[in-house]
């Protein structure tokens, strides 16, 4: 059994500023299209089968489905849920044992999955601070967490993440965060989705307006 001492999530939110660095060189992050996305699930079967995460709850890309109205005048909207690398991202205070980083070079928030105490020693802090969810964990006895890390793998290669490649209706989009705003703006909420000023998520939107009237 590990018998490390699990610390107060609270006290180290105090330190947050020295864990997180300051100004990546590059801030990367995500571009959505709201108003292509027909809720297909592309994206997230590509994940799941690009990391080969079995059937189950684990979902490091997520969608999910907005509706409003009444028939005949009805609303519908989905929204995708990765991990947003935010630039104050709370999970990482949260973590007792300093197991999620964030990249200097990029801004990319990654787990050490060898440090993770795993869900029933620690208690999912790290979900319970993240405010989109991110944090995922398997079913099986005391899993470790995992998430969205802009498959690294696929960067490392020249390649965009496997959820850009995958989109039949090129709703989705990565990379440098301020090239991503010059190109299609830097719109930061939308259906479903509401920007946290205090963790500033690293991604702009293009919005599907709500025509109910």
């Amino acid at each position: 059994m590990n018998n490390k001492k699990i610390q107060n999530p609270e006290s180290k939110i105090q330190n947050q500023k020295s864990k997180i660095p300051n100004s990546p060189l590059i801030q990367k992050g995500f571009y959505f299209d709201q108003t292509r996305c027909t809720g297909c699930y592309t994206c997230a079967v590509a994940c799941k089968d690009w990391h080969d995460i079995d059937a189950g709850p684990v979902n490091r890309m997520r969608i999910q489905t907005i509706e409003k109205g009444r028939f005949p005048n009805i609303f519908v909207a989905y929204l995708t849920l990765p991990c947003f690398h935010c630039e104050d991202a709370p999970c990482i205070p949260a973590c007792p044992t300093d197991a999620i980083t964030k990249r200097e070079s990029d801004g990319i928030v990654v787990v050490d999955q060898d440090m993770c105490l795993g869900n029933k020693e620690c208690r999912t802090l790290c979900l319970n601070a993240c405010p989109y969810n991110a944090p995922q964990f398997g079913p099986e006895e005391n899993a470790k967490m995992q998430k969205c890390d802009l498959c690294l793998e696929r960067l490392g290669q020249g390649q965009q993440p496997i959820c850009i490649e995958a989109c039949p209706l090129y709703a989705l989009d990565a990379g440098p965060l301020d090239q991503l705003k010059a190109r299609y703006g830097d719109a930061s909420d939308a259906e479903g989705f509401r920007y946290s000023k205090r963790f500033k998520p690293s991604v702009t939107f293009k919005p599907k307006k709500d025509d109910i009237t």
